[in-house]
């Protein structure tokens, strides 16, 4: 039997996932840009920077919860196929 999502389509979880990589690539962005004065002799960037640094856990946060979305999709899609 074949499957006939598109290959384009979403699935439950995706947003999340994808979202939750763009927030922890800018956490990731923010903290070489924190630890780079550190390493260069210059002066420290302010407090901010270094709270911009946690969204890398808010983004791997926000993209785990997506994969736990798609697991239960797929859960419960393969116990309908059962059934």
């Amino acid at each position: 039997m074949r499957d006939k999502t598109q290959p384009n389509s979403a699935e439950p979880g995706d947003r999340l996932i994808r979202a939750g990589v763009i927030v922890f690539f800018v956490g990731a962005v923010a903290t070489l840009v924190t630890v780079a004065p550190l390493f260069l002799g210059t002066t420290p960037f302010p407090t901010y920077m270094f709270l911009l640094s946690m969204l890398m856990g808010v983004g791997f946060l926000i993209a785990g919860a997506g994969v736990l979305q798609a697991v239960s999709a797929g859960r419960r899609k393969a116990r309908e196929a059962r059934s």
